[in-house]
Parts: structure tokens; sequence; C-alpha cells
């Protein structure tokens, strides 16, 4: 097959978390061509006419969607799908619908809670609603990355606003809050194999020697500084299925619901706290998590004893089954 890597338009000086789409670009491609299939890059241009011109010459049998934001910015990664569905090529991945749903995580929240989903509390400017005492964190609202999660992203209900409004003058966007919950922290991945979601091996990320006094958070550091003490003391277990089956078995049907409820396609990642009395809530769930080889989703497939050629081609086969 002829399977176009498409990626973000990265500029030499962006951040980690925007170069690390590259890197997933390239590794991608080497793993196709190493399978027999031509695999050339191309990055994203954000215009229909001017997109379609950059694909059509590949003539592609399928385009390897790879755009995890447009202009440094994720809340406008939809576009390509969108635009791709328009130009009638095929590709992998979520499509629109679940990048702008998921792409808010308040209105993600609300779909959950109304679906009857576990989700912490949560709470939005301007009337910050349903703010009570305890502690809280402060979250991008629009963006994805661990943007802005660090230490003080963790509050008292009172200190709540003025993080916000500190958090949105650095990085813009929208913030909200949402209830602290201390506990348990499952990264759990998911590819779909004949148009159904199976879960990979349980991810639960373990604070290794982390201080008492510092909220056990995986934030900007751990995912982006390999060299911080957030990374090297934040490390994936895996084998809950095993140690606590009644666990693993709700986390795996959170998991399928989550799936089914933002039409996920060709693999997702949910992010769960598991509070003091064993109950999993949802926190996030991300249609297209990151493939380059050093993610979560490529550490759940190794461990389920599938090769990253494996993934990178059973996706392919989904987008165009």
């Amino acid at each position: 097959m002829k399977i176009l890597v498409l990626h973000s338009d990265v500029p030499p000086n962006a951040p980690p978390e925007d170069q690390d789409t590259l890197i997933a670009a390239r590794a991608v491609a080497a793993a196709l061509i190493e399978l027999g299939h031509e695999a050339p890059l191309a990055a994203f241009v954000n215009d229909r006419e001017a997109l379609r011109q950059v694909i059509v010459p590949h003539r592609p049998d399928v385009v390897f969607n790879l755009v995890e934001g447009i202009d440094g910015e994720g809340r406008l990664a939809y576009l390509a799908p969108q635009m791709l569905a328009d130009i009638g090529v095929p590709f992998t991945g979520a499509g629109a619908r679940a990048l702008v749903l998921t792409g808010d995580k308040p209105r993600t929240k609300k779909m959950l809670r109304e679906a009857g989903l576990p989700t912490p509390t949560w709470s939005e400017p301007p009337h910050w609603d349903w703010l009570g005492a305890g502690r809280w964190i402060v979250k991008c609202a629009d963006e994805d990355a661990s943007i802005g999660l660090d230490d003080g992203a963790v509050v008292e209900a009172p200190e709540v606003e003025a993080r916000a409004a500190c958090c949105a003058n650095a990085f813009g966007g929208r913030w909200f809050a949402e209830e602290f919950i201390e506990g348990r922290e499952f990264n759990i991945a998911i590819v779909e194999r004949a148009g159904e979601p199976h879960v990979l091996p349980m991810a639960e990320m373990m604070f290794i020697g982390w201080p008492v006094e510092r909220p056990r958070i995986v934030g900007y550091n751990a995912k982006w500084d390999e060299d911080s003490f957030e990374s090297t003391k934040t490390v994936r277990r895996f084998g809950v299925e095993y140690r606590e089956p009644d666990l693993a078995r709700e986390l795996r049907f959170l998991c399928e619901e989550s799936w089914a409820l933002f039409r996920c396609r060709g693999s997702a990642r949910v992010d769960f706290r598991v509070d003091s009395e064993g109950r999993p809530l949802i926190l996030e769930i991300n249609p297209n998590p990151g493939i380059a080889p050093d993610a979560g989703l490529i550490a759940a497939a190794h461990e389920a004893g599938l090769s990253y050629g494996d993934l990178v081609e059973g996706i392919v086969k989904e987008a165009v089954r």
C-alpha cells in the first residue's frame, strides 16, 4: 500500500510535546516501510484545497493521521480529519466528532455524567458552580499534553480562581477545576480490532519515592522532561488483571463504554483515578494517543506481545476495513 504519513507542521523551536509528533511520524513511516509499504511524509496545511494538493499527487491508499495540533493549538486538531473526510481519502484514527468532544474536557465530563459513567466533580468559570471545600486540580479545558500541570495545579478551593487566571495568562486557553482524587492512577490503552475495541494490558502509574507533601500527578515534566525527578520516579506497572480481577473488569467496562460514547477509531486511551474506596473515575479520553516509540500506547502493546510494526499495521487495516 501507499500510506501517506501526515503530521503537524512543527517549527524547529517548538516545545517537546509538539516535536513528539515528528518523532512519531518518522517512527511510523519507518515501520510501514519495513513492512513493505510506501510511506512518504507530509506536513499538514490548514486549507482544504492546499491540503488536497499535498495529498493527491501521492495517490495514497490511506493517510496515517498524526496531526495533533495546528499552529501549536491542540484544540484545532479536529480540522485534519474533517478536511481528510471532505477530500474523500481514508485516514487512520479518530474522526472530527471525537476530537471536538474530547478536546473540550468539561464537555467530555458532562457527556460521561449524562451517560451514567463516573467522573470527578468539576467546576468552570465564570460562576464556579459546585466548587466545594477540599483539594482541586486546575487544568486546561481545551489542550492536552499536561500543559500547566505541576505541583501548583493542586490547590484548595479558595485558590482555584487565582490559579486558573494565572494559567490563562501564562498559557492562554480556557481553564477549569476538577475535584482532586487522592488515589491510584491508570492510563489504559485501547486498539480497534475488526471494528471492536480491544483493551490492552492496563498500566498503573506508580509514584516511586515520591515525597509525601507532593501531589501524585503525571504532570508536564513527567511526560516531557525525561531527566526530571517526575519522569524518572513515575513508572508504569502492569498486571492489575491478575492481581485485582474485579477492578480490572470494571476498568475494562468503562473503557469500552467510553470508546462507544465518543465513537473512537483506531486507538484511544482512557485515564482514570481509583479512589480510596476502590471506585474508578474517568478523568479524560484521548482518542488519538501518542504513538512515538516511548509512548504509553506502545508500552501496553509490547506488554500484549505486539511489536511496533504490528500496532501500526493494525491501525492501518482498521482504517481501510
